[in-house]
């Protein structure tokens, strides 16, 4: 017997920080969200909307460590940090 359509979709909470002008503008620097099991970064990135910033050199940090590769499938309880890009002077 199964269950309704679904019903084996697991959501995960995941803790989303966000540096420079992006927390100045979004007007926070930590939220927690809840994505579906088995989500990737990219997939987080478009549910926030981000990927012009993306495509212009914001990167993308889980659990400290930057990665490049935005189809990383995204683990429960997982800190996805969003950097501005580096500027030198």
């Amino acid at each position: 017997m199964s269950g309704p359509p679904g019903a084996d979709r697991r959501a995960i909470m995941v803790r989303v920080l966000f540096f420079g002008p992006l927390a100045e503008s979004l007007g926070e620097r930590e939220v927690e969200i809840a994505v579906e099991f088995g989500s990737s970064i990219i997939e987080l990135v478009e549910r926030l909307g981000l990927q012009d910033l993306v495509s212009r050199g914001l990167r993308v940090a889980i659990n400290s460590n930057v990665v490049s590769d935005l189809d990383s499938v995204i683990e429960d309880s997982s800190e996805i940090a969003f950097l501005p890009p580096v500027s030198g002077g």
